[in-house]
């Protein structure tokens, strides 16, 4: 059983580029993984790059694991549901860490019921209410990476594909 996902590293200074690529082969079992790196245009001193994956369920976490290795990095690591486990989105940025949610077969973060009752339970007013959901989402993570996401529109897809 295997499922899929994408590898998006917003921003990695060049230098660090290599490693990450040797990170991604270890993970999914292959020698060499070339991710095509481009100039991020919203940081002109770092490189992006995208890839979708094929492996089985849970190498997404992996990933986000060996990458964070290197906390200079702004990266996102999505997972498609599979059967019997939800997909997943993770993203990780220099200043606020690693952000994990589930994720629903058409990428929104789903929250689970316990977290929401939770929160409803400890808040007193409209405005920390809306301040804990923002949390829960994963807002800050959001907002910091959309300019990144948004510069990369157009490049090349290929597949990674782990080995068995």
């Amino acid at each position: 059983m295997s499922t899929r996902g994408v590898i998006y590293i917003h921003s990695s200074p060049a230098a660090v580029c290599p490693h990450v690529e040797w990170a991604i082969g270890r993970v999914l079992g292959v020698s060499s993984v070339k991710l095509g790196w481009s100039r991020q245009p919203v940081d002109p001193d770092t490189m992006r790059a995208e890839r979708s994956w094929m492996a089985a369920p849970g190498v997404g976490v992996e990933l986000a694991s060996a990458l964070a290795q290197w906390p200079m990095l702004r990266f996102e690591i999505t997972e498609q549901p599979s059967t019997g486990r939800d997909g997943e989105r993770i993203m990780h940025l220099p200043d606020r860490g690693i952000y994990r949610a589930a994720m629903s077969a058409d990428g929104s973060i789903m929250i689970a019921e316990d977290r929401i009752r939770a929160l409803m339970a400890t808040t007193t007013n409209g405005e920390s209410l809306r301040s804990g959901l923002d949390q829960l989402l994963g807002m800050e993570w959001e907002q910091e990476l959309a300019p990144y996401r948004n510069s990369g529109r157009s490049q090349e897809q290929s597949w990674l594909a782990q080995v068995s």
